[in-house]
């Protein structure tokens, strides 16, 4: 019988009847080495594993926890929806106000469809896409990830790029064969066959990179040229970097957005919001086709309906500050050891890349610099060291680092600490020598 107490035992025991033991390939400790721990309940920036250790998460769920786990507000609003019925299948009231709260802070976005995940998001946002114009073809950037329908794979960055596959296996040759993966940060040619542009506005899933000035506004341009329909996939950035999102940062308005994480309060959500005329065109009003049985599942509405009520513009803006001020001394820490690594900042998202020795760590602005200056065997060290100083980190280099509004001043000041001594550790391991004070 496998040992319940201890992280190998349920890992074992998961892989018995869970493929991989995780159910998504970015829980596993596959690019980094090692058993992942399995968590038991987490509260505020902390989460605890099986074996009663507590650790620091820098993950918070890949971004849908801004609040911190088991947040009060959170809980309570979760209690009383729970007690009020977990599905119908029909309309809600939750379903009216999330959608209310999202257009209200969105500018442009006048309606919302729900849905239960990014990736649902973003498929239907392309079939919206191509039934509104009457194309196939679609744009996307190496190194974005969309999700995991057939036709987004290709150049997916995350743990698409994490697991070094080239898309997957199983996807027909004819369902990507409308699919043209280009640089990010490059204005394309956008041709009269082309459906969509689809971008993250700013990349968190080849690590963090932002977009170049006049980016997203030549997107704007190229696809109002060419009649194509510009989609925001912001199920990452979409009320974690502002109240408005990219676009409101950017001054960029897109046809269609693509949201998740965030406004599902921590629970299985995703939302296609755009202008009423696109909007319309879905059923049962419209011709394109879109169906979900838990599509705003009144858990998740209220959940994400209590965390966009408690966050305010302010609050983002202090939430960013902080970030900036901890990612600065992130680099300086991890430099100071000899580590050469640059730490990029986008509102409250920090990206964190390590290099190589002897060489610095250029800006990143695309996926194939991302790759050339990502060090993995250097990140598989760190990463183990930050964990055994009781620090989460994603384990994978292309994910991004989530500090929220449960990580405060000492939490951080934590991590920069831990840092410093885990980059000394992979510099002793490249020269032999023990790491200093081990």
């Amino acid at each position: 019988m496998n040992d319940a107490t201890t992280n190998s035992g349920w890992f074992e025991r998961a892989t018995k009847v869970i493929p991989g033991g995780v159910n998504s390939p970015v829980r596993s400790f596959s690019a980094v080495g090692g058993v992942p721990f399995t968590v038991t309940h987490g509260t505020g920036p902390w989460v605890f594993d099986v074996e009663g250790r507590r650790y620091l998460d820098l993950v918070q769920s890949y971004g849908a926890v801004l609040l911190g786990h088991a947040h009060p507000l959170v809980t309570e609003a979760l209690q009383k929806a729970v007690a009020r019925g977990t599905s119908f299948g029909m309309p809600t009231v939750g379903e009216v106000q999330l959608a209310e709260a999202i257009c209200a802070r969105v500018p442009g976005c006048e309606q919302v469809r729900l849905v239960s995940s990014g990736t649902e998001a973003v498929m239907t946002a392309i079939r919206l896409a191509r039934g509104v114009t009457g194309r196939d073809r679609l744009v996307k950037f190496d190194g974005c990830y969309h999700g995991h329908s057939d036709g987004l794979l290709a150049g997916g960055g995350s743990g698409v790029a994490t697991l070094g596959l080239p898309g997957s296996a199983g996807v027909p040759r004819g369902t990507v064969a409308d699919t043209e993966v280009v640089p990010y940060n490059v204005v394309p040619e956008i041709g009269s066959e082309v459906a969509c542009v689809i971008v993250e506005p700013v990349a968190a899933n080849m690590n963090l990179v932002p977009p170049k000035p006049g980016f997203l506004a030549g997107l704007r341009r190229a696809c109002d040229e060419a009649g194509a329909l510009l989609i925001f996939d912001e199920v990452i950035t979409g009320f974690r970097v502002g109240s408005g999102g990219v676009s409101t940062a950017s001054g960029v308005t897109p046809d269609l957005w693509c949201f998740g994480k965030v406004i599902g309060g921590g629970l299985p959500v995703g939302a296609i919001g755009g202008r009423r005329e696109v909007l319309s065109n879905l059923a049962p009003s419209g011709p394109v086709y879109q169906a979900g049985t838990l599509s705003g599942n009144p858990l998740a509405t209220a959940a994400g309906k209590a965390v966009l009520d408690h966050v305010g513009d302010g609050d983002y803006a202090r939430l960013s500050a902080a970030a900036a001020t901890f990612g600065r001394d992130l680099e300086t820490s991890i430099g100071a050891a000899g580590l050469p690594a640059r730490v990029s900042c986008f509102g409250p998202l920090v990206g964190l890349l390590i290099g190589s020795p002897g060489r610095d760590v250029a800006e990143p602005v695309d996926y194939e610099t991302v790759r050339s200056v990502t060090r993995a065997d250097a990140y598989r060290t760190f990463f183990h060291a930050m964990l055994r100083r009781g620090v989460v980190l994603p384990p994978g280099p292309y994910e991004v680092l989530f500090p929220g509004f449960a990580h405060g001043p000492d939490e951080l000041a934590l991590v920069v600490s831990a840092a410093g001594e885990a980059a000394a550790e992979v510099v002793a391991g490249w020269s032999g020598a023990p790491p200093p004070g081990r």
